[in-house]
């Protein structure tokens, strides 16, 4: 008896001792993500961006409103960044989420020297944002423009006459949630969505042709929708020079008395694993092996979720090619 009460009391304290150092792998875990998770955000970037160096930010696919960014955006113009070179490739997004962006750009663009380049494509909302700069950059075969306003939804109506669904509903007044693509759009609710359309087109165009510098006439030639190549976009007034990062970074010592060869450093709007994905499937794997699955779960869950809101693009937008891959 005495034996087995031995093994027993051995357990016990094995059991302890691993729970002990259970606990605290997670807390260093937590620690360490903490750490990395506070060095990746722009506010532990901004104390690296110093006074000598020019900030380069970056624009890339599709754009929302991101409140995160706007903060970003805030700390870099309170930064000892002498100027910022700003790379766009995005084919738009939301409009509101682009007036968003530019809204920050602009006060940005007043505290620092800014200055655009077009990577490969800048298009509805992604031109929204680059005219907010006083110079815009693009390559040859860059793409550009596309202004214009669009709002699409499914209806799916025929297939559920189809299958035999029918969706009640009872609502207000008749331009309730509609169109809810459940029904036929009525020509009350295409008048209403032609509406809004027409007015944020008319939005677009007044700050193209506000910033741009345009007449009526060079309006007319470029608000039709259409891109255009970086070629064709200076012409037409749409960019102001054809080059990459070294021609903006020599219209800012020229134009801006920008010191020359001054370091082009990144400055992140986002943390470099944008939801930090990785750091949360390491974290998963590790607590597996403690034998916490049901945290793991949790943990893989919210970064499921995350990815899925962020495709969700709703209202109005200001988008190339959005039934695309863009």
């Amino acid at each position: 008896m005495s034996l087995d009460s031995d093994v027993i009391v051995d357990r016990r304290r094995l059991r302890r001792k691993l729970t002990f150092w259970r606990v605290a792998a997670v807390l260093i875990a937590i620690g360490a993500l903490s750490v990395v998770g506070l060095v990746m955000s722009p506010r532990g970037r901004t104390a690296l961006t110093t006074s000598g160096s020019i900030a380069r930010i970056n624009i890339e696919g599709l754009i929302r409103s991101d409140q995160d960014r706007v903060e970003a955006l805030e700390r870099l113009e309170n930064s000892g960044a002498a100027a910022v070179v700003v790379h766009i490739n995005s084919p738009g997004g939301t409009t509101a989420g682009s007036e968003q962006l530019y809204d920050s750009l602009t006060r940005l663009k007043a505290k620092k020297p800014l200055v655009v380049v077009v990577e490969g494509l800048a298009a509805s909302g992604g031109y929204i944002t680059a005219i907010a700069a006083d110079h815009i950059v693009a390559q040859q075969s860059s793409l550009v423009g596309s202004i214009g306003v669009l709002f699409q939804y499914p209806n799916v109506s025929e297939l559920l006459k189809t299958i035999g669904v029918k969706v009640e509903e009872v609502k207000s007044s008749p331009l309730k949630a509609a169109p809810n693509g459940f029904e036929p759009t009525s020509p009350e609710a295409r008048d209403a969505l032609d509406a809004l359309v027409k007015d944020s087109y008319a939005w677009f165009r007044g700050l193209v042709k506000e910033r741009r510098g345009m007449d009526d006439a060079q309006l007319e030639k470029v608000a039709d929708g259409r891109v255009f190549t970086g070629r064709q976009a200076i012409d037409l007034k749409l960019i102001d020079e054809l080059g990459d990062e070294k021609k903006a970074i020599a219209w800012l010592v020229e134009n801006k008395n920008v010191k020359k060869d001054l370091p082009v450093r990144d400055y992140r709007l986002t943390p470099q694993f944008g939801d930090l994905t990785f750091l949360r499937t390491a974290t998963s794997i590790a607590l597996d092996a403690m034998g916490l699955g049901a945290i793991a779960r949790q943990i893989e869950h919210a970064g499921v979720t995350h990815a899925v809101d962020r495709f969700g693009l709703d209202g109005m937008l200001a988008l190339w090619q959005p039934a695309g891959g863009n």
